[in-house]
């Protein structure tokens, strides 16, 4: 089992910017893909943002330029730098952990980002 604890969520201005962190613990393993997803409501959940323990990411076309990822393997913690937030990136954040091998994936509990004036 992976736990997955988020932080960093909250309330900012348009064109403000947050940094959410996700800390993984349990059973780590060295390969593994930790990203972070997005629901709004009526809408499915989407990928963000993704990081691979070797460093390669990827990001959604929406926020490419705007947000960028990272981690510390050392601390098995993710990280998203939201800047220029618009009010489209409202939504509950949502941190996944991959182990590459087997594909299994767990998620966190979700933490709320509104992006409003």
């Amino acid at each position: 089992q992976v736990q997955l604890v988020e932080s960093g969520g909250g309330l900012v201005q348009p064109g403000g910017s947050l940094r959410l962190s996700c800390a993984a613990s349990g059973s780590i393993f060295s390969a593994n893909a930790m990203g972070w997803y997005r629901q709004s409501p009526g809408k499915q959940r989407e990928l963000v943002a993704i990081m691979s323990s070797g460093g390669s990411s990827g990001y959604a076309d929406s926020v490419k330029g705007r947000f960028t990822i990272s981690r510390d393997n050392a601390k098995s913690t993710v990280y998203l730098q939201m800047n220029n937030l618009k009010p489209e990136d409202t939504a509950v954040y949502y941190c996944n952990y991959r182990k590459i091998v087997s594909g299994i994936g767990y998620w966190g509990q979700g933490t709320q980002v509104t992006v409003s004036s």
